[in-house]
């Protein structure tokens, strides 16, 4: 025997192999067979008990399926006993042809006869019934032959289904032929009308008869109300009648359907030619088309004003309670008519409000008028004894959640939609530079006329968020507006920084003077007015003589009541966010109409006027600073001096702008490429430091003028002592080292940011400039330890 084990083992063997994997599990054998054994024998209980089972059933279905057949046989033994005895039956009757054929012959006369029984006098009966309706045609309201019109007009329609009956069934006349010849046989020999004339003009009269009826069926709840019961009673009488008949008609056709062999040996299921004439159904169709007839009104009234949804819908819960009250006992039990009527109008009703809600011009006014309608329509609803769980389906398909969503984008689109078409025409307005799009204040300062617009709106569609009476809804119309008022303030600064680039680009061209720049004097009243609004957005001044409130303060006391009592804490950095954005931006509009100045009115004088040999021939009160720090004075101080339409929290803001343009064009000349004529040349024999501190105090006397801001310009004009310090330091220190880099130390100390490139710039602008300069300065910059901050005054000349 090979040693070597199968490749694949049993089931058993792969058993085994797993509980015996080491030579010490063997001696667990006696334990394992024991263990084993006791499994198998329960595997031998439990299949001996389900085959036993199994084979009693299989032994009772064999004994069923013997009985069954011996049944079978036995019927069919029966069966072919009746077969034979009727054979031999029809073999001892003499002539039974005959007689069977006579026997037909007597059933159609008999049939031919009756016929011409109803016939005869068909006419006179038609007219009766006419007369019957013309009386009626007078009063709608009582009809009193309504019942003696009914019963004739139910045996003239019997005989005509009768005589089609006939038709069909006689042997012969077939198909259309048959019809042709009952309907072509003449009833009246005086006139020669036929029978087809009589019936035509019957169905005539029962059509004028319908009309009377479903008229009726239509007005019952005005019947009820103006007391015309006996008409109502006389109505349910003649549908209760319509209806059995219905129910027979149907029934025989179910019959014919499922037994048509048995069925077409009895004349009396002979039911082909009989309609079902629906008087219930179309009752049920005259309740629902009135109903529908009064819903048009209430469409009406609520699309023109939705409060007035619960007024216009009066009608409907009187005309439930009057069939609640008047009409249950007017009509048939069986009917159950007020659970029918309740049916049909919560139907309409339904989708009426489905329909409002499905419309794509729905407004947030009309959804909110149907959210808080549903809870008040069920309250009506069981005041009237209805179980409002039994109405199906649900009066607005259980959308109040996703409907509340809906309202919430509702007012949100509305929000989004009015901001974008303000920011359109905004910027139609700045572009076109619009000066009828700006108006001013009480206080005379500039401001651009959406922005009253803007928040009158917001306080708008937040009144209509509150009217939910929803937390949720509150906060979400609040999230959107601020996403709303962020992108106002992206859209504003796109539009300032892109007219910014397009007057420089045009200030930029050789010649170009700034009063042949178009536009430019109306973009500045822009930048003032823009910036004025986001001011006024979050300026409070409660100590004030008038104390003033922001309009986002105003905004916030108006949500905050009406959102949970965490919300304005989660809001709260959004918000924070939003005035700092305020800030920014006004900032941002001072900051351009400042550099606008130096883009335009100061380009030449920056150019030419700081450093170059016109800056040292020049006289004090004629220099470049000089120039500069007038005009800045007729702008602030002048005839029509900006200030006066300027909010007077950006009077500052726009001095150190001015003050920061200033500084940045002055400490920017040594950067200038190519430079300026007659170059940018320190010499060492020159009085430029001199030049420079009378530039100095020439900007400090300008701006001592204002008192609150002077502390900070002074400040930041210490830059130029480092700008000084650069071009004016001996090369050699007194210790023996480097006094250029040295200088260079000092100013990165007290300007951490300030930039090698602006710093090489000034170098060579040194007439004793050497390249080892450039190299020490670059080798110290990487051991220079600062502390980082703000970006500071040198950081920004690049």
């Amino acid at each position: 025997m090979s040693s070597t084990l199968p490749l694949s083992l049993p089931p058993s063997h792969a058993a085994l192999s797993t509980l015996l994997k080491s030579p010490d599990d063997l001696q667990n054998l006696l334990s394992l067979k024991t263990d084993l054994l006791r499994k198998k024998s329960a595997v031998d209980t439990h299949l001996k008990t389900s085959l036993s089972a199994q084979l009693l059933t299989t032994t009772s279905g064999m004994t069923l399926l013997q009985t069954s057949t011996k049944t079978v046989q036995a019927i069919k033994e029966e069966m072919q006993k009746i077969d034979r005895l009727c054979a031999e039956q029809q073999g001892m009757i003499r002539d039974f042809p005959e007689i069977n054929r006579m026997s037909v012959l007597q059933r159609n006369f008999g049939a031919v006869e009756g016929m011409r029984g109803h016939v005869v006098g068909f006419r006179e009966r038609l007219e009766e019934v006419e007369a019957g309706l013309r009386e009626d045609e007078g009063d709608l309201e009582v009809q009193e032959h309504l019942l003696v019109v009914h019963e004739g007009l139910s045996a003239l329609r019997e005989v005509r289904e009768e005589a089609m009956e006939q038709v069909r069934g006689s042997d012969g006349a077939e198909g259309e032929s048959g019809m042709e010849l009952i309907e072509n046989l003449v009833v009246d020999p005086e006139t020669g009308a036929t029978l087809g004339e009589y019936f035509r003009r019957l169905e005539e009269v029962v059509g004028w008869f319908d009309e009377h009826v479903f008229s009726a069926c239509g007005n019952l709840i005005a019947l009820v109300q103006a007391g015309c019961n006996g008409l109502v009673v006389r109505l349910g009488l003649v549908i209760e009648e319509e209806e059995g008949r219905d129910r027979r008609v149907k029934a025989l056709r179910e019959a014919q359907k499922e037994f048509g062999g048995v069925a077409k040996r009895f004349a009396s299921m002979r039911v082909q030619q009989r309609e079902v004439r629906g008087y219930k159904d179309r009752l049920l169709q005259a309740v629902r088309a009135s109903a529908e007839v009064q819903f048009e009104g209430t469409k009406a009234a609520f699309d023109e004003d939705p409060d007035r949804l619960e007024k216009s819908c009066r009608w409907f819960f009187n005309d439930l309670n009057t069939v609640k009250l008047g009409l249950v006992d007017l009509l048939p039990k069986k009917w159950k008519i007020f659970r029918t009527y309740t049916r049909i109008y919560h139907q309409l009703m339904h989708d009426f409000l489905l329909q409002r809600l499905d419309d794509p011009q729905l407004t947030p006014a009309h959804m909110l008028a149907i959210l808080n309608w549903a809870p008040k329509y069920h309250e009506k609803v069981r005041r009237l004894g209805v179980d409002t769980d039994s109405l199906v389906p649900s009066i607005i398909d259980d959308r109040e959640p996703e409907l509340v969503r809906e309202y919430r984008s509702l007012i949100m689109k509305a929000v989004e939609e009015w901001m974008d078409r303000m920011a359109r025409a905004d910027s139609r307005s700045f572009s076109a530079r619009d000066e009828t799009s700006l108006d001013q204040d009480a206080e005379g300062c500039l401001h651009t006329k959406s922005l009253g617009d803007m928040w009158t709106m917001l306080r708008e569609q937040l009144a209509v968020a509150q009217a939910s009476g929803r937390a949720d809804v509150v906060e979400g119309v609040v999230d959107a507006m601020i996403r709303a008022l962020k992108l106002r303030q992206k859209m504003w600064e796109g539009l300032v920084d892109g007219e910014f680039k397009k007057i420089s680009e045009q200030a930029s061209i050789p010649g170009a003077a700034p009063s042949e720049i178009e536009g430019l004097s109306a973009y500045q009243d822009w930048l003032v007015a823009i910036a004025n609004d986001q001011i006024t957005n979050i300026d409070d001044d409660p100590t004030a003589e008038i104390p003033t409130t922001s309009f986002l303060t105003h905004f916030k006391a108006d949500f905050e009541p009406l959102v949970s009592p965490s919300y304005p804490v989660t809001i709260a950095p959004e918000l924070e966010s939003l005035t700092n954005a305020y800030i920014d931006l006004a900032s941002h509009c001072m900051h351009l109409f400042a550099s606008l100045l130096f883009t335009t009115d100061f380009r030449t004088v920056v150019r030419t006027g700081f450093f170059t040999p016109a800056w040292y021939s020049a006289a004090g009160t004629q220099g470049a600073m000089k120039q500069i720090t007038t005009t800045f004075n007729d702008y602030l101080q002048g005839e029509n001096p900006v200030s006066l339409v300027l909010h007077p929290s950006l009077r500052e803001i726009l001095l150190e702008e001015l003050s920061n343009a200033l500084l940045l064009s002055y400490l920017s000349a040594p950067l200038l490429r190519p430079p300026p004529p007659g170059g940018i040349k320190f010499r060492r024999q020159d009085p430029f430091t001199d030049l420079i501190r009378q530039d100095i105090l020439t900007v400090f006397a300008f701006f001592q003028n204002y008192p609150d801001t002077f502390p900070l310009v002074k400040d930041k004009w210490r830059a130029v002592n480092a700008f000084e310090s650069l071009i004016s330091t001996p090369k050699v220190a007194e210790g023996g080292g480097s006094g250029v880099v040295e200088a260079f130390v000092g100013v990165k100390q007290g300007w951490w940011d300030v930039q090698l490139g602006w710093v090489e710039a000034v170098l060579r602008c040194r007439d004793d400039f050497e390249r080892g300069m450039v190299s020490g300065v670059k080798g110290a910059a990487g051991g220079v330890e600062v502390e980082r901050g703000l970006e500071t005054v040198l950081g920004r000349v690049r």
